[in-house]
């Protein structure tokens, strides 16, 4: 990544002051791979021309290959496509929150420690042109244990969704293609990566 003015350095790093934290991350794309693949590679080619690294990329007919060989296949290849990675972007289209192996995703992800951050894809377009509902964010489904905002010095926990310590963004409205590095390093610094 080729940093030109120090907007572009906040921009592309979010407020991180050492160069190696403003490399871009590995990170995982979590996505429903039959309804979104035209708009997540709109995403994930965006990150690549960052010089982001991403899991490899599979079209809807090789994730059906996949799927075929069933279900502790999927989660194999899931796996293995995890290691090595220290963000997991849930890109969200209409129907990604209903998805088995989204919200496997999504655990594995947390249990690693990844950052999470989702991202609504809704309003790109997809191959003939057209754009979707804007889907229920599948963070809003899953929980953990932290520690209490006022009473965490008695060792009190409180429980709260991953939406509310991950954050989410709409890659239109808020100009993914500018600030989704900064997203993402922000998603790693609170998964403290």
């Amino acid at each position: 990544m080729t940093l030109k003015t120090w907007s572009d350095w906040i921009n592309g790093c979010g407020n991180s002051f050492s160069r190696t934290q403003c490399m871009p991350r590995r990170v995982f794309f979590s996505f429903h791979h039959q309804k979104d693949s035209w708009r997540v590679g709109q995403v994930r080619n965006s990150w690549v021309a960052q010089k982001g690294e991403s899991n490899t990329f599979m079209d809807a007919a090789a994730w059906e290959e996949v799927k075929r060989k069933g279900e502790a296949a999927v989660k194999m290849w899931i796996d293995r496509e995890l290691n090595g990675t220290g963000v997991t972007v849930v890109l969200i289209g209409q129907e990604t929150a209903s998805r088995p192996f989204v919200r496997y995703e999504i655990e594995e992800s947390f249990r690693r420690k990844n950052g999470l951050l989702g991202i609504h894809i809704h309003l790109l377009r997809n191959s003939d042109r057209k754009m979707s509902r804007k889907g229920r964010n599948p963070l809003d489904d899953f929980t953990a244990l932290v520690d209490h905002p006022f009473l965490w010095i008695f060792g009190e926990k409180a429980t709260k969704r991953y939406s509310e310590i991950f954050q989410t963004f709409d890659w239109v409205q808020d100009d993914g293609r500018r600030n989704m590095a900064g997203w993402i390093e922000e998603a790693a610094r609170r998964a403290g990566r």
